[in-house]
């Protein structure tokens, strides 16, 4: 296998953990905050969404594309479900931003490099390369599936593993 079909495959993997925990739900149950974190399972797949697309367009584009269409989003909109909003319609969503992606990686050069937005959580003239850029999104996408498997314990018991 190659090194993008490798990161791909994880990227899937991690992926497919988050969804497993919409699995049956509800879009009020979905919508739900169950513990103390305004956290829900149906944001966290909007949330994982947009931070792919984000970081997509960041190793397509660099910084300056990366923020193109979160324009007119607040943050706390960005995390949960808003009226209107369905869980069928936000896996859906997930669903096509998974095949735009895995189209986007073909195409990278992995070892291209961008230099990073300012903003005070990154240092001053940092730059990622493509491959740590996948690698970030695979951990983000990780970290958010495990969020999404304590809120979904929480509304029934159901555990992704285990």
């Amino acid at each position: 296998m190659s090194e993008k079909t490798d990161l791909i495959a994880m990227l899937a993997r991690q992926r497919g953990f988050l969804r497993h925990t919409a699995q049956a739900l509800t879009d009020e149950q979905a919508a739900s905050r169950p513990t103390v974190s305004q956290l829900c399972i149906g944001g966290l797949i909007k949330h994982v969404r947009g931070v792919e697309e984000s970081w997509l367009r960041f190793a397509v584009g660099g910084a300056e594309l990366m923020n193109a269409g979160w324009e007119g989003q607040n943050w706390e909109d960005q995390h949960r479900m808003l009226p209107g909003e369905t869980l069928d319609g936000l896996l859906e969503d997930y669903e096509e931003t998974a095949t735009k992606t895995e189209a986007i990686i073909a195409t990278l050069d992995l070892d291209d490099e961008h230099p990073l937005p300012e903003a005070p959580w990154f240092p001053p003239g940092a730059k990622w390369s493509n491959r740590f850029v996948l690698q970030h999104v695979i951990a983000e996408t990780s970290q958010h599936a495990g969020h999404a498997d304590i809120i979904r314990e929480s509304i029934d018991g159901q555990k992704t593993m285990g």
